[in-house]
């Protein structure tokens, strides 16, 4: 496959660049609440421990979630090295412009994506 011509890729690189070292910064900044929860009752009543754990599971998703973005992110970058990128896993066909656009880490086009989706 060659490489599209259509899309600026250089632009698109640079926004998942960014959003990589977003995300690092997010992964960073959110580690201590990431830790175990103390279970020592003198130091925090039974509904405050309670919300620490909570609250503690909200970031340990958030950083699931985020770990996620970075593997696409990855995954992406690594499609415009190889001159792949822009063309759906399924079929080979060009992904729309506009869909890479709104969310250059996309692997399928609008419609093996729908068939996907319903299967």
């Amino acid at each position: 496959m060659s490489d599209r011509r259509d899309i600026d890729i250089a632009f698109l690189r640079q926004r998942l660049e960014d959003r990589r070292a977003d995300i690092s910064a997010h992964s960073n900044h959110s580690e201590d609440y990431r830790k175990p929860v103390e279970l020592d009752q003198q130091a925090v009543g039974r509904l405050s421990r309670m919300d620490a754990l909570q609250d503690q599971q909200m970031h340990l998703e958030q950083e699931r979630r985020r770990a996620a973005e970075l593997d696409r992110i990855e995954k992406t970058l690594a499609r415009i090295e190889r001159a792949d990128y822009g063309f759906c896993h399924n079929c080979g066909e060009e992904i729309e412009k506009k869909r890479l656009e709104f969310d250059p880490t996309t692997p399928l086009c609008v419609d093996c994506a729908a068939h996907v989706k319903h299967s």
